[in-house]
């Protein structure tokens, strides 16, 4: 059996563990029980399920340039948040993240926690290197990136983005924690500094591949 087969056969699986949760294929944000959810993808196919208790589904076919953020998390962003998350499946394909990710406002600031990924690393290897930080036993190595004229949570803008990526992945699994002060602090020896926090979502993004996630997220 071919891959895309494999995974329409998973896809499906996935949905249907979630068929009480709420089904999302275009941009959205929303709650669901108490707890916040986003689904982002500019070209390709996508749907994200939201189940109970901060569970969540979501699979992609993005072609070969296609874009897809969802996750579920909080609404407004904490410095102090300690998160806890059950991937019980990630298959991100090609390119495809899970992370803790999320937005400050002035200055306008997109940041990733990556715990795994698929064929390629991220940020890639444009980016700057700054450092590492040891963290809920593991160790990140820190970035700064820049995207131009990009879409943002203010509209199409110029932005920093900071990143803190597991030297390895994290086991699938495993339960993951992020403590994400311990970020913040690293990220503010190395000048990166936040503004007001927005959303924090436990998220998956996909990038030209075909995949799927399913994710427990907590607090």
């Amino acid at each position: 059996m071919s891959r895309a087969a494999l995974i329409s056969l998973a896809c499906a699986a996935l949905l249907a563990s979630c068929a009480t949760g709420v089904s999302i294929s275009e941009n959205a944000t929303g709650l669901k029980d108490g707890r916040f959810y986003t689904f982002w993808r500019d070209t390709g196919s996508g749907e994200m399920r939201v189940g109970r208790n901060g569970s969540y589904s979501v699979v992609w076919r993005l072609g070969d340039t296609g874009n897809l953020v969802a996750g579920t998390g909080w609404a407004t962003g904490s410095l102090d948040r300690v998160v806890r998350y059950s991937a019980r499946a990630f298959d991100p394909g090609e390119n495809g993240y899970l992370t803790f990710y999320g937005w400050s406002k002035d200055p306008l600031v997109e940041y990733y926690i990556v715990e795994s990924w698929g064929d390629f690393v991220p940020p890639g290897e444009r980016a700057t290197f700054l450092g590492t930080v040891d963290s809920d036993g593991g160790t990140y190595r820190i970035y700064r990136t820049q995207r131009v004229n990009q879409p943002s949570i203010a509209g199409t803008a110029t932005f920093d983005q900071y990143w803190s990526v597991r030297t390895s992945r994290r086991p699938l699994g495993q339960e993951g924690v992020i403590t994400f002060a311990n970020h913040v602090a690293a990220w503010s020896r190395f000048g990166l500094t936040l503004g007001t926090l927005d959303y924090q979502v436990l998220a998956t993004e996909g990038f030209g591949s075909d995949g799927r996630s399913d994710v427990l997220v907590s607090e």
